[in-house]
């Protein structure tokens, strides 16, 4: 689910968002899980149904905001990469466990959509939401949420420094052979194989990011 939440609030606040069942349509899910995301959205605080008028996306609330936007500014690429290394090689391999066929196919699709990217900044959306999904396949809200926070910081940092990479991945990037395995080790329900393939991924971007940084 939170990969759509994602979806839903990429216009930003105050956008107005169409009917269920367009989105339904837009979004290929079941009206059922666009109702379920969208009263989230309510609970959290991020949605504003207005009579008349429509629903509409707002922002997260002030003091949240405020306390994201200091952990962005005082996270550096080593800090977002090392929560990272703790946290999504055992997010990989609770998700080997339960991971739904419907998650592991949107994994495949998103992985073969990041192939085709013709920007950096379309590749580092595709890849939070690949990474946001195989948190929602562990099944654990919390450790989903905990993900989602150190994502969110992760791509205000990261995208700090996009501009300095030529236009768009290239063709033989590595990182998309690795997210292949790493969906593979998912599918077949190996958690070992899962988390190692988690971990050398994300070695292989910091040793990537540092050498850009330097």
């Amino acid at each position: 689910m939170f990969d759509l939440l994602a979806r839903l609030t990429e216009s930003g606040p105050g956008t107005r968002l169409p009917p269920e069942r367009q989105l339904a349509a837009q979004f290929g899910v079941s009206r059922n899980e666009i109702r379920k995301a969208l009263a989230r959205l309510e609970l959290d605080g991020r949605l504003s149904r207005e009579v008349g008028r429509g629903t509409f996306i707002r922002a997260p609330a002030e003091a949240a905001t405020s306390n994201l936007d200091a952990l962005r500014d005082s996270t550096s690429p080593r800090n977002a990469m090392e929560a990272r290394l703790v946290l999504e090689p055992e997010l990989a391999s609770l998700a080997a466990v339960n991971a739904t066929f419907k998650q592991i196919e949107g994994m495949r699709v998103l992985a073969q959509q990041m192939r085709e990217a013709e920007t950096w900044k379309d590749y580092e959306t595709l890849d939070g939401r690949l990474h946001c999904l195989i948190a929602e396949a562990t099944g654990n809200p919390l450790l989903s949420e905990i993900h989602r926070t150190v994502d969110d910081v992760r791509r205000a940092v990261v995208w700090r420094w996009l501009d300095t990479r030529p236009a768009r991945p290239p063709q033989d990037y590595s990182s998309f052979a690795e997210h292949d395995v790493l969906i593979d080790a998912i599918e077949q329900r190996d958690r070992i194989g899962a988390m190692e393939a988690m971990r050398r991924h994300l070695r292989t971007t910091v040793d990537r990011l540092m050498g850009t940084q330097a």
